[in-house]
């Protein structure tokens, strides 16, 4: 086999140990836990909205962000919840380019993935204390999940992971909500089986461990839109692909029917300054059915300090390294209007 092993990694246990969470803080964690359930579960009217840079690639600016979104918080608290994304995973469609802060804490130094695990985790809990909003993460590898298990309120499944089956097992054993995307296809059976997958107990190998587990009631669906056969990108967030799309999920007869709509990828064409108008207009279309009021909870934006990217050697404080990002000043507006909304609806 060709492979080169670099070191054995630290064992889970090993870095809570050694970078744990404080108590204070795992109390702010659990309610979260259960106010987010609560949506899911269609015991809140409460209005998710999972809200972030691209990729966490910088630490000081992800916390200056997550404080920021504190504030917004306090002031629209009877109609939304707000969810950081902490992403500090980056799945890439050619395998090149910045992978995160798992593989490179610092963006222009060579992978150090013992040093990324423990840099992610200090930036999810510095984060927590600085703003006491627990945090979305994406799982693009399932057997990390233990390092991050205490840390995080909501994880997210990507594009590409959703049909892998050792993601769908890896999610039937945890205990918060989990949006599952659409694949890049737009295929929404695939979706929907992932669901069901999550939605059921199963037996597998996980970390050399034989295993059983419970299923994810909590398991739900994340509209991203695709790319067609011809590489053209294609959007589910119209009143119409909503519709269809509901319709399809509340047959299926799974539980705790969701949808979190994803404003950005594909549904935006990747043009990120569009995201306010999509988002709007989602929001008259859910105001407008009392289906799609009760199955659409949420929202996910990709927002940063700074509108717009910069090249990983880049020095713009807060500006994303990888996808385009919503400046500050919009996101804020945003939420608002959102809140908005959900207010009169």
């Amino acid at each position: 086999m060709a492979f080169h092993i670099i070191r054995e990694l630290p064992s889970s246990d090993e870095i809570l140990e050694e970078l744990p969470l404080p108590e204070e803080l795992k109390a702010v964690k659990k309610e979260r836990d259960k106010t987010i359930s609560a949506v899911i579960r269609g015991e809140s009217s409460i209005f998710l909205v999972i809200v972030g840079p691209c990729s966490a690639h910088d630490v000081d600016a992800v916390c200056e962000y997550v404080s920021r979104l504190s504030r917004v918080q306090e002031k629209v608290k009877d109609t939304l919840l707000l969810i950081p994304r902490i992403y500090t995973n980056k799945p890439r469609t050619l395998g090149t380019g910045y992978k995160g802060m798992l593989h490179q804490p610092n963006p222009m130094e060579k992978p150090n993935i013992v040093e990324g695990i423990k840099s992610l985790r200090k930036m999810h809990i510095r984060a927590l204390k600085e703003s006491h909003l627990s945090a979305a993460d994406e799982m693009l590898y399932p057997n990390n999940y233990p390092y991050v298990e205490d840390l995080l309120s909501y994880v997210a499944i990507g594009a590409r992971s959703v049909a892998n089956q050792q993601h769908r097992l890896t999610v039937s054993g945890l205990d918060i909500p989990v949006g599952m995307k659409n694949p890049t296809s737009g295929e929404i059976f695939v979706m929907l089986e992932s669901i069901y997958a999550a939605q059921h107990p199963h037996v597998f190998i996980y970390n050399n461990y034989e295993v059983k587990t419970d299923g994810n009631p909590l398991a739900h669906g994340t509209l991203r839109g695709a790319v067609n056969h011809s590489g053209m990108r294609v959007p589910n967030y119209h009143y119409e692909d909503l519709l269809r799309i509901s319709s399809l999920y509340l047959k299926k007869e799974l539980k705790n029917p969701s949808l979190i709509v994803d404003v950005n990828h594909d549904n935006s064409n990747k043009h990120y300054e569009e995201q306010p108008r999509i988002a709007m207009e989602i929001m008259k279309s859910r105001a407008h059915n009392e289906m799609l009021k009760k199955v659409i909870k949420g929202l996910m934006i990709e927002s940063y300090l700074v509108a717009g990217r910069q090249e990983p050697d880049g020095t713009v404080f807060g500006q994303s390294i990888t996808d385009p990002c919503l400046g500050w000043d919009d996101t804020e507006h945003l939420l608002f209007r959102i809140a908005e909304e959900v207010a009169r609806s």
